[in-house]
């Protein structure tokens, strides 16, 4: 999973390779700061077998986290209304979701993988594959 990417050629930060950001100073203080962010979001997602983020009044987040904790997963839980980065991290994962259709959250991370949204989780379960996913992440031990 790669949100940034830094050019040689150019003197700016290339994002999700459709986004430039100039490297005009507040620009560049912001590109360093989501850069940053990423790699916290990545690091969380990759040392925690599901890793869940959420706004505490979301309804679909309350769906997602009933789901999970139905199935027997106890997920971690980044509430994004209550984290000092919270509309960083936001940001980053509007950026992976790459739809400005929806909306950012819930965004859940299996494996260390970014899994989706509320849609992706929910066909996941309907379909039979979420299972497998969370057994071979190690979030179910069934």
């Amino acid at each position: 999973m790669q949100v940034a990417k830094k050019s040689s050629s150019t003197a700016g930060i290339r994002m999700s390779n459709a986004m430039a950001i100039n490297s005009d100073s507040s620009s560049l203080a912001t590109a360093i700061k989501l850069e940053s962010t990423y790699e916290m979001v990545s690091k969380l997602a990759s040392s925690n077998a599901v890793v869940l983020f959420s706004v505490s009044g979301c309804c679909m987040c309350t769906v997602a986290k009933r789901l999970l904790f139905g199935l027997g997963v106890g997920p971690i839980i980044v509430e994004l209304d209550h984290h000092a980065a919270g509309s960083d991290i936001q940001a980053v994962l509007f950026h992976l979701a790459s739809d400005a259709q929806h909306q950012p959250v819930p965004a859940v991370f299996v494996g260390g993988k970014f899994l989706g949204g509320i849609e992706t989780l929910m066909a996941c379960h309907i379909n039979g594959t979420l299972v497998p996913l969370l057994k071979d992440a190690g979030a179910l031990w069934l």
